[in-house]
C-alpha cells in the first residue's frame, strides 16, 4: 500500500458539481467534506492550516478541456492564468500561461509539480504552460499561499501538483476520445490501465491541433505518459513514471506590433522513480526525478522587414533527490522530516540559419541546492485544537542560506465548522537568466521572499448539503528582483516590494440530488503595478444531470485587471459557457458531448493586443471499456 500525504482542505475548498459524482453520493449528503491531498509525497501533514483546492478527475473530464489551466481558472478562487488566443501558450517573447495566485505568480513564483516533482525550465526559471495537460492526470491539488516549507524555491506564491492516474481495479480498462470544433480544432486522447495483484500500469496519449483564432496562431501538441507501480509487500512499494510533451506554436504578435515567422518548438520530458515504506509508527520514502527540455525559437520579424538570420536554442534540466519520513510518536502527534537535493541549469546558443555550425551568444550555467526541513503537528482536546509548526533551512550555491518558518492552528468548534489561522514564508531564488544572461544580469542577487498571514472560516449546513466559507489574507513581499538603471546601465537588483490583501468568499449547495450550484468571489488589493491579477473575480456554476443527460452552465466575470495597455487602463468582461453530454450504453458506455464557450460572443483581451476568440464550439464522442 503506497504512502500518501494529506492536507485537510481550507475553507475555500469545494467540489464543483458533476454528473459523474452525483450517482455515487448518498441522497442526503453533498461532497464538501475535508479533501484528502496526496500530492506532497513528503510528509503526512493532516492538519497544516493552509487553503487547498482539489480538482477531481471527474471535474477535469466533464470540463472538456485538454489543457488543465482553464480548469484551474474556473475552479480555484483567487487564481488567474494569462491567455493570448484560442490554442497554445507558447514560450519566449509574447508567451502566455502565467499563473497568479492572489496576485503572486509572475517570474515563476507558483511551483508546478507532477507527483511532487518540480516542473520548470532550468535556464529561464519559468513554468511550461503547454505541458500541463489533462492526459494521465487523476487530480490537481492547489495550495494557495507559500509552500516553501516542503518545496523550497519557486513555491513562494503557492504550489500546483498534478497527481497522475493509478489503475485501481484488477483487469484492463481504457477510454478513447475524439473532439472537433471551431478554428479546425481537433483533439484526440487514448488511455489504458492494467492491474493484476501487486502490479499496475497506465499508458496514455494525447494529440491536439488548431489553426487558432488569429491568422498565424496555429498550434499542435502531442503528449505521452506511462507509469508502472509494484507493491513489494504490504509495507514497501516502488514506482516509475515518464511523461513527454512536444509542441509547436506560431505567434502573430500583438495587433499593435505584429510579427511574421515567429514560432517555437518545445520538447519537454519528466521522469521519476520512488521507493516508499509504510509502518505503524512511521512512513515515508525516497524519490528521484529529472525534468528536461529542448527549445528552438525563431523570434520573427516585423512585416516588411527581412527574416532573422539566426535561430535561438536552449536545453535545460532540473534533477533532484528527496528523502522524507513521518513519525507518529504519541497520540495525535506527527513529526515529519526530510532532506532535498536539487541540481538545475542549462545551455543556450544561437545558430546561423545559413550555416548551423556557426554558433553565437553561447552560455552554460548550473545551480545546486540542498535543504532540510522538520515539521510537527499536535492535537489537543480530542482534535478540537490542532497546532502546527515547522522550519526549513535551504542552501543555494549562488545565494547562501535561507530560513523558512511556518506556523498555525486549526479550531473546530463543532463537527460542521472550522477556523484556520496561519503564518508562512515563501521564497524564490534568482534564476540563471537573472544571474548571468544578457546585460541586466547580476551574479550577486539574493532570493525574493514574502510573508503570508491568513485566517479562514468554513461552516456546513443542512447535513453537509450547503457549505459557506470565507478567507482573508495579507501578503508582505520584499527583495523583489527588478531591472533598474545603475551607472547608466540596466541591472537586476533586489529592490522591489509589494503588499497584497484581500478575501475569498465561497459557497456550494446541493439543491437536489441531480441539481447543484456553486459560486466564489475573490477580491484583491495590491499597491504594485501588477499585471493579469484581477481586482475582482466571480465564478458561478449550475449543474443539472437528469438521467443520462448532464448540463452545466458556467459564468466568470473579471473586473479591474491590467492587461499591459501602455495607458495603464484596466479591463472588465464576463463570459458565459455551456456544456451538455449524453451517455448511452452500460457495458461499453459512449458519451456524446458538446461545449460552447463565450456564448454571448464577448470581445475581450487578457494580454494587451491579443484579442481572445468570440463564440466557439467543440463537440465529440468518448468510449470507455
Amino acid at each position: 500500500m503506497t504512502v500518501t500525504d494529506r492536507i485537510i482542505a481550507g475553507s475555500m475548498t469545494f467540489m464543483a458539481p458533476v454528473a459523474a459524482l452525483a450517482a455515487e453520493l448518498p441522497s442526503d449528503t453533498l461532497n464538501l467534506q475535508e479533501v484528502v491531498v496526496s500530492a506532497p509525497l513528503k510528509t503526512n501533514p493532516d492538519l497544516i492550516p493552509m487553503n487547498v483546492t482539489q480538482i477531481t478527475s471527474a471535474q477535469i473530464e466533464e470540463s472538456g478541456e485538454s489543457s488543465l489551466l482553464p480548469v484551474l481558472v474556473a475552479k480555484v478562487p483567487g487564481l488567474f492564468v494569462t491567455e493570448r488566443g484560442f490554442a497554445g501558450y507558447g514560450v519566449s517573447g509574447g508567451s502566455a500561461g502565467t499563473v497568479n495566485i492572489r496576485g503572486v505568480g509572475q517570474g515563476n513564483k507558483v511551483l508546478f509539480m507532477i507527483d511532487g516533482q518540480p516542473q520548470w525550465a532550468g535556464v529561464f526559471g519559468h513554468s511550461l504552460a503547454d505541458t500541463y495537460v489533462a492526459n494521465g492526470i487523476e487530480k490537481v491539488e492547489v495550495v494557495k499561499g507559500p509552500s516553501s516549507l516542503l518545496y523550497g524555491s519557486n513555491a513562494m506564491g503557492g504550489s500546483i501538483n498534478l497527481v497522475t492516474h493509478t489503475q485501481k481495479a484488477d483487469g484492463l480498462t481504457g477510454r478513447a476520445r475524439a473532439m472537433f470544433g471551431s478554428f479546425s480544432t481537433q483533439k484526440f486522447a487514448l488511455s489504458s490501465g492494467y492491474k493484476k495483484g501487486r502490479f499496475s500500469a497506465t499508458l496514455s496519449g494525447q494529440l491536439d491541433r488548431s489553426n487558432g483564432n488569429r491568422a498565424g496562431s496555429a498550434f499542435w501538441l502531442a503528449n505521452e505518459f506511462a507509469q508502472v507501480k509494484y507493491a513489494l509487500s504490504d509495507r514497501w512499494s516502488v514506482a516509475g513514471m515518464l511523461d513527454m510533451t512536444q509542441t509547436h506554436a506560431d505567434n502573430p504578435g500583438t495587433l499593435q506590433d505584429p510579427l511574421e515567422n515567429m514560432w517555437t518548438d518545445v520538447f519537454r520530458g519528466t521522469g521519476g522513480v520512488y521507493v516508499r515504506n509504510s509502518y505503524g509508527k512511521f512512513d515515508g520514502g525516497v524519490q528521484g526525478y529529472i525534468n528536461w527540455g529542448r527549445n528552438n525559437v525563431d523570434d520573427g520579424n516585423t512585416p516588411g522587414t527581412d527574416p532573422n538570420d539566426y535561430l535561438f536554442h536552449s536545453t535545460d534540466y532540473n534533477m533532484g533527490l528527496t528523502a522524507y519520513e513521518s513519525f507518529y510518536l504519541w497520540t495525535a502527534n506527527t513529526l515529519s522530516a526530510g532532506i532535498d537535493f536539487q541540481h538545475w541549469g542549462g545551455h543556450i546558443w544561437n545558430t546561423d540559419k545559413a550555416d548551423e555550425s556557426v554558433r553565437s551568444a553561447e552560455a552554460r550555467h548550473h545551480v545546486n541546492e540542498i535543504a532540510g526541513y522538520v515539521m510537527m503537528q499536535q492535537g489537543f482536546f480530542h482534535d478540537i485544537l490542532n497546532v502546527n509548526g515547522g522550519v526549513r533551512l535551504q542552501h543555494g550555491s549562488t545565494y547562501g542560506n535561507v530560513w523558512v518558518p511556518q506556523a498555525g492552528f486549526i479550531v473546530k468548534p463543532g463537527h460542521d465548522s472550522q477556523i484556520k489561522v496561519s503564518f508562512s514564508k515563501g521564497f524564490r531564488a534568482p534564476n540563471i537568466r537573472e544571474l548571468y544572461l544578457y546585460p541586466p544580469a547580476n551574479p550577486d542577487l539574493k532570493p525574493e521572499y514574502m510573508l503570508n498571514y491568513e485566517v479562514s472560516y468554513r461552516q456546513h449546513f443542512l447535513n453537509y448539503r450547503l457549505m459557506a466559507g470565507v478567507a482573508l489574507f495579507y501578503i508582505d513581499a520584499k527583495n523583489m528582483i527588478q531591472t533598474v538603471r545603475v551607472d547608466g546601465r540596466p541591472r537586476n537588483v533586489n529592490t522591489g516590494k509589494f503588499h497584497n490583501k484581500g478575501f475569498e468568499i465561497e459557497a456550494a449547495y446541493s439543491i437536489l440530488d441531480n441539481l447543484r450550484a456553486s459560486a466564489s468571489w475573490s477580491y484583491l488589493h495590491t499597491d504594485s503595478d501588477n499585471l493579469y491579477s484581477p481586482k475582482n473575480k466571480l465564478n458561478a456554476e449550475v449543474s443539472y444531470s437528469p438521467g443520462r443527460f448532464s448540463f452545466t452552465l458556467e459564468e466568470m466575470s473579471i473586473w479591474s485587471m491590467k492587461t499591459g495597455n501602455p495607458d495603464g487602463s484596466t479591463t472588465d468582461y464576463s463570459l458565459l459557457n455551456l456544456r451538455a453530454a449524453y451517455t448511452l450504453g452500460t457495458k461499453v458506455p459512449v458519451t456524446l458531448s458538446v461545449k460552447a464557450d463565450n456564448i454571448t460572443d464577448k470581445h475581450y483581451e487578457i494580454m494587451y493586443g491579443c484579442p481572445m476568440p468570440g463564440f466557439t464550439i467543440i463537440g465529440g464522442v468518448e468510449f470507455r471499456f
